[in-house]
């Protein structure tokens, strides 16, 4: 995957997205099997805990949050396995472009691919969990705002560990622990609105770390890269 030297990093960033987004279509298990299992996890609590609507009100934020995240881990080791199978993660980082836009546009797609299903699918299946109708926006937004901050953050783990065979378990070893802040803030600002209560305060966190894993990452996930593939 070689760029020309002169394209614009506006050029450069779409034809990374439209690359990643055609081979996802073409191999349509990544598309599909994060959905899936995001939502088996989330239509096998009420029949694990009992479909009592109270029980299932009350838990409902966590469960769709965490079902999120787990779905996100699942499709993160793709993310530069196959490059590095085929050759194309050497060439991407040989190339005249800068690398943090190459990463950025990698991590776009995947987040495409993976986190706006979720966010599609995350309304009917809360309605499967009783949860409270002033929650529904708080969780569109979180997700909204937080499925991108999974990625990125991910995406540092994947970075990393691309090199290792089997690396599942050290990456979630890695990158659970980074996705705990989101889960918090998002299922506090979900319970919030569930009272009628203003959430600007938790959102504005979530918002806070987009904009610092927008910042900071694309060079972190780049210099891990090239640590990895020396």
């Amino acid at each position: 995957m070689m760029f020309e030297a002169n394209l614009s990093y506006r050029a450069v960033f779409v034809l990374v997205v439209k690359r990643d987004l055609t081979i996802a279509l073409r191999h349509r298990d990544d598309i599909f099997n994060p959905l899936l299992f995001f939502i088996i996890v989330v239509t096998l609590f009420p029949l694990g805990v009992g479909p009592e609507s109270t029980t299932l009100t009350r838990i409902a934020p966590g469960i769709i949050w965490v079902a999120a995240l787990l779905s996100t881990l699942l499709s993160l080791d793709r993310l530069f396995k196959s490059d590095h199978m085929d050759g194309s993660l050497e060439q991407m980082l040989l190339s005249p472009q800068p690398v943090f836009i190459l990463v950025l546009a990698k991590v776009f797609a995947h987040w495409l691919i993976t986190g706006l299903p979720l966010i599609l699918v995350a309304p009917l299946l809360a309605v499967l969990l009783h949860m409270n109708e002033l929650s529904y926006g708080a969780l569109i937004l979180t997700l909204l705002i937080g499925t991108p901050v999974l990625s990125l953050l991910g995406a540092v783990g994947v970075a990393l560990t691309v090199g290792i065979k089997k690396g599942g378990v050290l990456l979630s070893l890695l990158v659970l622990p980074l996705f705990i802040p989101v889960l918090i803030f998002a299922t506090s600002a979900i319970d919030t609105a569930a009272m009628n209560l203003p959430y600007s305060g938790q959102l504005a966190i979530i918002a806070s770390l987009l904009f610092g894993s927008l910042t900071l990452a694309p060079f972190a996930i780049g210099a891990a890269l090239k640590v990895s593939t020396n």
